[in-house]
């Protein structure tokens, strides 16, 4: 379901993967384009949305146009650093999932669109039937907690929300080796009981749990 709020003029970040609510997406910077769209965004607090290429590439090759899904997720800079100049390292992190309305490529490259914004995943209880897929999920996060990495280097961000359906499917979406575009249908899907289903479906066949 689609709520009523729209974003005009979104500057776009077609990338070769997808972006989910509460997923953490680490980005290294060079082309001027998004150099320039970074910096915005970090001055003004604004966020910028991910779509995943269908067609083109991440970085920009004559004759050669983008593609991008119509789903993609806003997200926002939480960490910016400059290692040297026009190189900047960033960590951001998902919010919420938009659906593309008009699109438009500017002349210097960069993407923007109209966006209509879906709602958030309602908050459903993990059943007792998927209990052991959030196990499987609980086990991995201590795993990751006892290496005793720097908050920036872990690939999933607290709070861990392990009792909510939407949120550990999303988390183990973006840890399972998935197809780009099985992980984009995923991420399109609007009830997180099913997408948890499927995510549990993908870990038995898989012996995870």
């Amino acid at each position: 379901m689609t709520n009523s709020l729209t974003l005009n003029s979104l500057p776009l970040f077609p990338l070769g993967t997808v972006l989910f609510p509460g997923g953490v997406l680490p980005l290294r910077i060079f082309e001027v384009r998004y150099l320039d769209m970074i910096g915005k965004c970090q001055r003004t607090g604004a966020p910028f949305g991910v779509v995943c290429l269908t067609q083109g590439g991440e970085v920009r090759r004559p004759g050669i146009q983008d593609a991008f899904e119509g789903v993609g997720t806003l997200a926002t800079i939480e960490h910016l650093e400059s290692p040297q100049p026009g190189l900047l390292s960033i960590r951001c992190v998902g919010t919420q999932r938009f659906r593309v309305t008009r699109s438009e490529q500017l002349r210097h490259g960069l993407w923007t669109a109209d966006v209509a914004l879906i709602d958030d995943d309602k908050p459903v209880p993990v059943p007792p039937d998927l209990e052991g897929t959030a196990d499987a999920l609980a086990r991995l996060v201590h795993s990751l907690e006892a290496r005793e990495r720097p908050v920036e280097e872990m690939p999933l961000r607290g709070p861990w929300r392990l009792d909510d359906c939407g949120w550990v499917a999303n988390r183990w979406c973006e840890m399972l080796p998935l197809p780009v575009q099985m992980r984009q249908r995923m991420m399109e899907l609007d009830n997180p009981l099913v997408r948890l289903e499927l995510v549990s479906d993908l870990l038995t066949r898989s012996g995870i749990s």
